[in-house]
């Protein structure tokens, strides 16, 4: 028996037994057995072991299989997942508890000798985000580590900006961002403000891993000795002032309608807005409740990239004669944006892509940064995924465009730092995530709302919509037309099918998506190039390491790209189309021809995928 183990009781030795003939039975998968296994048998996980038993007795299989088949991994974002009391691959105290613990260990080790180190931590409005925000904070002061708190809903982007302000080792932000009300998650910051990176990550995740022991303050106690320090309205005014000089000098007559999505974003969006001199912003009734369970949202899910969220905001808005809606995810560090097709407010509106955000941002802060702020080292910046009309709108700018980037905005603050933040002008990826300025090192819906106002201000005075100003820049660079496919793949055999899937985009791709061509596929994990012909031709390719693959097709800015998302059990196909911007000149007869040509794509990639998987 490994010391690690306690002895086994007659209880626990039949559940064993159990758990085997579950197995033989196919009732549960090889990882399942050999966690709850674990659970049942070693000390770190003795406080969980009647709950286990008294599933196991149920005979709930599968329940147990999907909250044990695997072990919750890191992630883009962090660990997030469905909440669940029991469970390796489920968020409950055990697996927060032991996220903040492996985050403690490590930060307590990188810095050997430090008298003082400290953690800022911030939470959303998700169910339990609270509670596991007490935990979290517990671990961090037995470790000897300061905790200053942001005791309120507060945005993600306020966390990412508090530890830079106050000068923290670390960060935790508890939120599952814009997953379902089923999810939690902790993000964990390193002290440059943003999620922690190579080699700190898997550094953290290793201490995560081998956690025994999750030692914990008295929460209470550590508020009354000082190791726990509650700094929400000194963050506010700091951020508030930090954010707001990203502001540019212009129109502000625009009457807005912003969305919380039942988030966060409330404390940040109007106090940031009105400081900017927007006079008209009125929070959507609807929405506005801090609510975990997202009650008046479609399906409950507060994600802006759903165009069904603005629905009801834009009857409202078309009514009431607004100019603009907002919406920010529940932790207020994404955007989704709707506006009228013209500029008759009650007329026919309609959303925006994350891409077309992307665009739309890029091109107005380009064009209202001070040439005097500009020069040969000046960049934006965005990762593979997100449209490369950002790159081309750089381009005409004469600016530089870092773009070789995977999917996260952690590698965008990391390019932040790598090329220098004085030079930063912009960031964004196709997610809908934004940031100006270089007061944080995560994306900031709040700001991304204060640069669309402003926008949509500057466009009203000149008598243009938002839509049309879109429509312009896509007659100046080509008709850029993108689209998202979420292929979700729940449990272990979802698993399995997302590794066969991209075994076979790797090993054997198509040829031709959408009538198409394939001319190239790019392998960021196998780093390799391969050129699609009589005879593949394989070369060296240049970039991140990642699990992700981008097939080219002929005609230049036509691609689709392929991952696994690293935060819920999905993989994401990306399809890219372009014309030329001498076939650009109609729009309606541009946007009908890739219409067309994305369904295409679409429908030869989900041919693949069924084959692939099936």
């Amino acid at each position: 028996m490994s010391s690690l183990e306690e002895p086994v009781s007659p209880r626990v030795q039949d559940a064993l037994k159990q758990l085997a003939l579950a197995a033989e039975s196919k009732l549960l998968t090889a990882g399942a057995v050999e966690n709850i296994r674990s659970w049942l048998t070693e000390n770190r996980y003795s406080d969980y072991r009647d709950q286990v038993l008294a599933h196991i007795d149920d005979q709930q299989w599968q329940k147990l299989d999907d909250v044990f088949w695997t072990i919750i991994p890191f992630g883009t974002g962090g660990r997030r997942g469905r909440m669940y009391e029991i469970g390796s691959n489920a968020i409950n105290d055990r697996t927060i508890g032991e996220s903040a613990q492996g985050l403690a260990d490590y930060v307590v080790q990188y810095h050997q000798g430090s008298k003082s180190l400290s953690c800022a931590i911030a939470y959303d409005t998700r169910h339990r985000s609270r509670h596991f925000t007490e935990l979290c904070a517990e671990v961090m002061v037995a470790a000897g580590i300061k905790v200053y708190l942001l005791d309120d809903y507060r945005a993600t982007p306020q966390l990412s900006y508090a530890v830079r302000h106050l000068g923290c080792d670390c960060g935790i932000m508890v939120t599952a961002s814009h997953n379902p009300p089923s999810d939690n998650a902790v993000k964990v910051y390193w002290s440059s403000g943003a999620q922690v990176l190579p080699p700190h990550d898997k550094a953290i995740i290793e201490g995560v891993m081998n956690c025994q022991e999750i030692k914990r303050a008295n929460f209470q106690q550590a508020l009354e000795d000082g190791m726990i320090e509650i700094v929400t309205e000194q963050i506010d005014v700091a951020y508030l002032e930090a954010a707001s000089k990203c502001a540019f000098a212009g129109p502000r007559e625009v009457k807005i309608l912003y969305s919380p999505l039942h988030g966060v974003g409330e404390a940040a969006v109007v106090p940031l807005l009105q400081r900017d001199g927007f006079e008209h912003v009125t929070v959507y009734e609807p929405h506005r409740e801090p609510s975990g369970d997202f009650p008046n949202v479609p399906g409950h899910v507060s994600n802006p990239e759903n165009t069904a969220v603005f629905t009801k905001p834009i009857e409202q808005a078309r009514a009431e004669g607004f100019d603009l809606v907002l919406a920010t995810d529940p932790d207020c560090d994404r955007l989704g944006v709707a506006a009228p097709l013209t500029t008759d407010t009650s007329g026919p509106w309609g959303t925006f892509t994350g891409n077309q955000i992307a665009a739309l941002l890029a091109n107005y802060v380009l064009d209202k940064t001070p040439v005097a702020r500009l020069n040969e080292n000046s960049y934006v910046i965005k990762t593979l995924v997100t449209t490369e009309l950002v790159r081309r709108i750089a381009t005409s700018h004469s600016v530089r465009c870092v773009g070789n980037l995977l999917v996260g905005y952690k590698y965008i603050a990391e390019a932040m730092d790598r090329e220098g933040p004085d030079d930063f002008l912009y960031g964004c990826e196709e997610s809908h995530g934004y940031l100006v300025g270089s007061y944080a090192r995560d994306k900031d819906g709040a700001v991304a709302c204060m640069m669309m106002s402003e926008l949509a201000a500057d466009l009203k005075s000149k008598n243009q919509s938002m839509h049309e100003y879109l429509g312009a820049l896509y007659q100046q660079h080509g008709y850029h037309r993108e689209n998202l496919i979420n292929v979700f793949m729940e449990g272990s055999e979802g698993m399995a099918a997302m590794q066969a899937l991209m075994k076979a985009f790797r090993n054997d791709p198509p040829k031709e998506l959408g009538g198409m061509p394939v001319k190239q596929v790019r392998d960021y994990q196998g780093q390799t190039i391969t050129t699609l012909g009589e005879t593949n031709t394989t070369a060296p390719l240049e970039g991140p390491v990642g699990n992700l693959i981008i097939m080219d097709m002929q005609q230049d800015g036509n691609y689709v790209a392929v991952r696994p998302s690293g935060t819920e059990p999905k993989v994401k196909f990306y399809i890219f189309t372009r014309l030329e911007a001498s076939e650009s000149q109609n729009l309606d007869s541009a946007d009908v021809r890739l219409g067309d040509r994305i369904l295409a794509i679409e429908n030869d990639v989900r041919d693949f995928a069924r084959l692939a998987t099936a």
